[in-house]
């Protein structure tokens, strides 16, 4: 899985980017936490809007991941999800106080992207859902660590995220689309908590972010106007038209 652990890497990319193949998750442990999950609904609440409802785990592995549904806005005319209980414990991040250890996600969402229970059963609508908790999950599984423009494949190969897209990666990154204010929850003599933004990739980006490097491909989101609002029949961003960008 080409993400940057806390340990040495046997591979590196052309970018320079170390890249580690996960093996076995940790054994399964009771989930730890939860203290600050109302500080976190409100920071949500306060900088995005109401939350709508919850989507609760019933059985948690490590720790325990609810995903946060905000349904769209006069001022953000999108649906987000937010996880909370990343942040429950800490990434085995690299000794580097400028590394966030504690870090929550969130995906961006077209303003008809369909929630309820019927249509959640199909897996076009529910896989961002599933993606959130899984990525919110690795790093305390297998004692790593998400941050700025780590990428991660849906599957070794990868694979398409559901039937309706293409899109098979993701890339983690501040959200263009949140207040600044959002960005960081800071809760005073305990922790400061990252919120970033899961983005969506077709396996040439990742391709492409692993060669060049993540400023490369976000060069090209600006030129292509793509932001962290996931698409899931976007334009791939590394083709080119007539020979041209």
């Amino acid at each position: 899985m080409p993400i940057e652990p806390s340990k040495p890497a046997e591979l590196v990319s052309l970018s320079g980017s170390p890249i580690y193949q996960h093996g076995a998750p940790s054994a399964w442990e009771a989930p730890k936490g939860e203290e600050f999950i109302e500080q976190i609904s409100s920071h949500i609440e306060q900088h995005l809007g109401s939350i709508e409802t919850v989507f609760h785990e019933l059985i948690s592995d490590t720790v325990h991941i609810d995903v946060h549904f905000v349904k769209p806005t006069k001022e953000f005319p999108f649906v987000r999800l937010v996880t909370s209980g990343m942040s429950d414990l800490p990434m085995a991040t690299p000794d580097d106080p400028s590394i966030p250890k504690y870090v929550e996600l969130l995906v961006t969402l077209p303003s008809d992207w369909k929630l309820d229970q019927q249509s959640l059963d199909n897996e076009d609508w529910h896989w961002p859902i599933r993606l959130l908790k899984s990525l919110a999950r690795l790093p305390h599984k297998h004692q790593t660590w998400l941050g700025w423009g780590h990428t991660v494949p849906n599957g070794d190969p990868q694979e398409p995220y559901a039937g309706n897209t293409k899109l098979c990666g993701a890339i983690v990154l501040p959200s263009l689309t949140v207040p600044s204010s959002f960005h960081e929850l800071i809760i005073p003599e305990h922790k400061t908590i990252t919120f970033y933004s899961v983005v969506p990739l077709y396996e040439s980006e990742m391709n492409l972010k692993l060669r060049s490097g993540t400023n490369e491909l976000t060069d090209l989101f600006d030129r292509k106007g793509v932001t962290d609002i996931i698409d899931v029949g976007r334009k791939d961003v590394t083709r080119k038209r007539f020979g041209f960008w």
